[in-house]
C-alpha cells in the first residue's frame, strides 16, 4: 500500500498532484489524515478530505510512504509519533520513503538520507544528515525520492510512478497530461 501523510499546514499540490497522477497510473494510493477526523487544512486554507485517518491505517504492508512538504505540515508530520513508526517500519523493511519540499528534513534526520543523494527547498539542506545534496528539482536514489518544492510535483509523481511501476508507465502519464 501507498500511503501519502496529510497534517494541517500541508502543501496542496505536493500532495494533491502525488495522489491524482498515481490514480491515473492505476497505482493504489491512501491519503492519510494524522488529525482525529479526515478532515485536514492546506497550507493556503484548502480543505482537503482524506481517505482515512492514521489511527485507523494499519502499518502492515507498506509500499511505500509520501510525505508532502509545506509548512507547517511537514513539522506537524515530524512531531507525529504515528507517522514516524510508518517511516521506520518502512525504512526496516526497504521499502520506499519519498519526501518534497520541507519534509525530507524529516528523513534526514532519522538518518535515512546518510550516504544518499538528495534534495530539498532550499534552506533545509542543514537537516540532510549525511547526504549528497543536489540541487536538482528530483532525486531518485535507491528506495528513496526527494524534491524541491511544489513546482516540482509533477516530476516527484513520475519519479514514484516510475519506481512503483516502470518509465513506460511514467512517460504515458507525462504525456497524457501534457507535461
Amino acid at each position: 500500500m501507498v500511503y501519502i501523510f496529510l497534517a494541517d499546514g500541508f502543501e496542496e499540490i505536493e500532495a494533491l498532484t502525488p495522489i491524482d497522477m498515481l490514480r491515473r497510473a492505476d497505482i493504489a494510493i491512501t491519503s492519510v489524515s494524522i488529525n482525529e477526523t479526515e478532515v485536514v487544512t492546506g497550507a493556503h486554507g484548502i480543505k482537503v478530505v482524506a481517505d482515512r485517518t492514521i489511527d485507523n491505517t494499519p502499518v502492515e504492508d507498506i509500499d511505500m510512504v509520501i510525505l508532502p512538504g509545506g509548512l507547517p505540515g511537514a513539522d506537524n508530520l515530524r512531531a507525529n509519533s504515528k507517522v514516524q513508526s510508518f517511516i521506520d517500519k518502512a525504512y526496516a523493511e526497504d521499502k520506499y520513503l519519498c519526501a518534497i519540499c520541507a519534509a525530507p528534513r524529516i528523513l534526514g534526520e532519522k538518518g535515512i538520507l546518510s550516504g544518499k543523494k538528495a534534495t530539498c527547498y532550499p534552506g533545509f539542506e542543514k537537516y540532510l544528515e549525511g547526504a549528497e545534496i543536489l540541487k536538482d528539482g528530483c532525486v531518485t536514489d535507491g528506495k528513496v525520492i526527494t524534491a524541491m518544492g511544489m513546482g516540482k510535483s509533477i516530476d516527484f509523481s513520475l519519479a514514484i510512478i516510475k519506481a512503483l511501476k516502470n518509465a513506460d508507465t511514467a512517460e504515458k502519464i507525462k504525456n497524457a497530461i501534457f507535461a
